[in-house]
């Protein structure tokens, strides 16, 4: 499910419960590796890739099957989802495995591209938002893109009810439980953000304006770039 609790990892079902509740999930890690593989610096053969937020390995799996040739490097900091991604990618490509927040890392320049996929929603807008995505952006090498996917807060309009609506319709045709079904309850915690404040972090943190790939009511995909 959305919430950043490991125990659907324990049950190995954490993947199968968020494609339940996130329209297009399913497909969403193969198009974030296929987005970032046709990027001018990670196109290239064994292109340094980081994985932030790698969570129970979704994306680590896609880019094992794309792009067995990538040097990897995965990071969270959720010792239990880590420990998930590790077991069912073991004996599998080179991956490098942190225990760690992006902003402990600590990478100078390092990596040709970048996957963060359902990790910023997590974060507050009191600043930490804003390091998260400077620690990304300076880990990336000049023109070095990022693969950034996120539950965002639709700007002000009458229709905003009518899409939380189809959101609950969604869940109940994927087969999850009736009490389960409430948006506000699975996003507790979590601190979305609009367009525009988006923009303006990212500028911040000295990356391009988010272009837009994907969207699935409120989540979003965005390809960003390392300003020269």
């Amino acid at each position: 499910m959305l919430s950043s609790d490991p125990s659907p990892a324990r049950q190995g079902t954490y993947d199968l419960v968020v494609q339940q509740l996130i329209p297009g999930y399913a497909s969403l890690a193969r198009l974030s590796v296929a987005l970032l593989s046709s990027s001018p610096l990670a196109s290239r053969q064994e292109a340094a890739v980081l994985v932030a937020g790698c969570g129970t390995g979704a994306e680590l799996l896609e880019a094992d099957a794309q792009r067995p040739d990538w040097r990897l490097t995965a990071i969270d900091p959720s010792a239990e989802m880590l420990a998930v991604a590790r077991q069912r990618l073991q004996n599998r490509g080179r991956i490098d495995w942190h225990h760690a927040t992006v902003e402990q890392l600590g990478a100078e320049a390092r990596f040709d591209g970048a996957l963060s996929v359902l990790v910023l929603q997590s974060l507050p807008d009191d600043g930490t938002k804003l390091a998260f995505l400077t620690a990304l952006a300076r880990s990336l090498r000049p023109q070095g893109q990022l693969v950034l996917v996120d539950l965002m807060r639709p700007e002000r309009s009458p229709l905003t009810a009518q899409v939380t609506e189809a959101w609950r319709c969604f869940q109940r045709a994927s087969g999850v439980a009736g009490g389960a079904v409430d948006p506000s309850a699975q996003i507790q915690g979590f601190h979305p953000i609009g367009i525009a404040r988006l923009t303006a972090l990212v500028e911040a943190a000295g990356l391009s304006d988010p272009a837009p790939f994907f969207q699935a009511l409120d989540f979003q995909g965005f390809l960003l770039q390392r300003r020269a």
